[in-house]
């Protein structure tokens, strides 16, 4: 019953909106009598005229709502509904009320007849879903059902282009738009209006009256045993037979069930191509006209009684029913498609927003550096200065003490060795520079050796003050001290000097790792980039998406920062954080 619901629900539902609405947009409640009469009459349902008042009883002013005769519809007519009526009467009276709105204006190669029938096969095709449409899947079949009945072949390509132009536009075509689809012979082309409409006629027996075979065949009668020739309708569960393929005269039917069966017989009688079909209380002998007809007809009739075994529906309700199952499973394949679509969308856009975070962490680590930078400048400059003046100091000594200085040549072998400590002093510093290129992996060590080297220049320039006051107290002391001090000087100013390298080394050094930092920041920008095309190419195409793993294990570690900004086991650790992220994903 809920399928014979659906079924009358369509066409009423067509009947239904043809209705005039008034200016508050209701229909108005006269013409829901009229409608529900005449449903009433034509579902052979006892009709109450009280019920409607009943049902909206408490609206005085006439019109009600379209939703408001929806409850009135199923409780006093639809639940009522037995299946002893005509379906065809009850599709023309909704017709009636629907067709004159809404039917196109324009001529069409098919008549008003043909029009009526494709409308009801539209109801039977058409979605369970308002408002009505049918579908493309759906629309093709049935061309394909009237191309096949007019004896054309299917021109599959044409439907193709037919098909890309209408699902650009929307999901399936509407009653009216059907009806002016076939009346305007696009499918159609090269027929006259005779076999197109016999083609609807064939597709309208088979898809609504459920005929699954007719024609002429002689049937030998049970009384008079003489052979007249009737015409032979084949349904689910019973064969009719009348006097012409009019259907005005009704001579008989040959219920069907699970215990019928047909069976071939031999020539007798001067009748060709008989068989025989055996039921519960009568057998039925038939002659048809051609071994080929015979054939179909207890193949049909064969097959009819197997479905009825079976308890399965007629074939083209079965395989209307499989279409359907096979859109919804479609559609919710492509629907978890999306879904998937629309996760990987969003774990790609976090990722984007993680590698903008990143990339704002080191911009802020770029300008502490700066700043960090800045100062230290600031700071070489005060020491430049500090030492500039010293040297002019060291200048003045040197101008006072030239008198003194030949009086110290007898201690020229001490300070040669203290020259040659200097030296080995240099060499320990150069080693010291080697082994702060190789402590350049690690990122806090770099900062640590600047650290370190700034104290060591710091401690240089407290033992050149140091020196200082020693070379004022040996001025002192004695003239010929002079010439040792005269030596200290140059030493110190050697010492100097190669503090000066040290810091030009040093400087050279920054500039490179701020050229690493430069580096490192455009394949961030080009991974940035990367990453956005990315998610173009998954919104356009269909697959899944390889999420990011760290690279392998490499013996130099290479950071934004340079070589060395974090340890093996910190890589480690940032590793298996990445593949938790990635089997949760999955």
């Amino acid at each position: 019953m809920v399928g014979l619901k659906e079924e009358l629900l369509k066409s009423i539902w067509h009947a239904f909106t043809a209705l005039d609405l008034d200016r508050s947009g209701k229909v108005s409640k006269s013409q829901l009598k009229v409608l529900s009469h005449n449903l009433c009459t034509v579902l052979n349902v006892p009709h109450d005229p009280v019920a409607l008042e009943e049902h909206f009883r408490d609206d005085d002013e006439g019109p009600v709502s379209n939703q408001g005769y929806m409850p009135y519809l199923n409780k006093f007519i639809l639940e009522k509904v037995q299946g002893n009526f005509d379906k065809v009467e009850f599709n023309r009276m909704c017709w009636t009320l629907c067709a004159k709105k809404n039917l196109s204006k324009s001529p069409l190669l098919i008549s008003d007849e043909d029009a009526f029938k494709v409308w009801v096969i539209f109801n039977f095709l058409s979605e369970d879903k308002y408002p009505l449409i049918i579908v493309p899947e759906e629309i093709e079949y049935l061309l394909k059902k009237i191309t096949e009945a007019m004896g054309a072949g299917w021109q599959q390509e044409q439907f193709d282009h037919y098909k890309i132009a209408l699902n650009t536009s929307r999901e399936g075509l509407s009653a009216w738009e059907l009806i002016d689809l076939i009346g305007s012979g696009q499918f159609s082309k090269g027929m006259d209006r005779q076999t197109v409409s016999m083609a609807i006629n064939e597709v309208f027996n088979e898809l609504i009256l459920d005929v699954l075979k007719q024609g002429y065949m002689l049937k030998k009668g049970h009384k008079r045993k003489n052979w007249m020739e009737r015409w032979f309708v084949l349904k689910p569960n019973i064969i009719s037979y009348y006097v012409s393929e009019d259907l005005k005269d009704k001579k008989g039917d040959i219920i069907l069930d699970g215990n019928c069966c047909v069976e071939a017989l031999p020539d007798r009688d001067g009748k060709k191509c008989l068989f025989l079909i055996k039921c519960l209380d009568k057998t039925f002998e038939i002659s048809a006209s051609d071994k080929k007809k015979k054939q179909e007809w207890i193949q049909a009739i064969q097959t009819t009684v197997n479905l009825l075994r079976a308890g399965s529906p007629p074939p083209h309700k079965e395989a209307r029913q499989k279409r359907k199952e096979l859109r919804q499973k479609l559609l919710a394949e492509q629907e978890e498609l999306e879904r998937q679509m629309k996760e990987l969308q969003a774990a790609n856009e976090s990722k984007q927003k993680e590698l903008e975070a990143v990339r704002k962490q080191l911009e802020a680590a770029a300008a502490r550096a700066a700043e960090e930078e800045k100062k230290r400048l600031q700071t070489q400059v005060e020491l430049q200065d500090r030492f500039s003046l010293e040297l002019e100091r060291e200048k003045m000594v040197r101008q006072k003490m030239e008198e003194q200085v030949a009086q110290k040549s007898s201690e020229l072998e001490q300070y040669l060795q203290r020259v040659r400590e200097l030296e080995e002093m240099y060499k320990q510093l150069q080693e010291a520079l080697e082994d702060e290129r190789q402590a350049r992996q690690d990122e806090e060590t770099v900062r640590k050796l600047q650290a370190r080297l700034l104290e060591e220049e710091s401690a240089k320039r407290a033992e050149l003050e140091k020196w200082h006051l020693q070379q004022q107290q040996t001025i002192q002391m004695t003239e010929a001290e002079k010439q040792e001090l005269e030596n200290q000087r140059i030493i110190k100013e050697q010492a100097l000097q190669v503090a000066m390298q040290q810091l030009k080394q040093l400087e050279l050094e920054r500039k490179e790792a701020l050229e690493q930092y430069e580096e490192v920041k455009k394949k961030l920008e080009t991974a940035a980039n990367n990453t956005k095309s990315w998610k173009d190419k998954v919104a356009h195409h269909e697959g899944l998406i390889r999420l990011i793993e760290p690279g392998s294990k490499n013996p130099h570690l290479i950071t934004n920062w340079g070589p060395a900004a974090f340890t093996e086991a910190e890589l480690e650790e940032r590793q298996k954080s990445w593949k938790g992220k990635k089997a949760t994903s999955e």
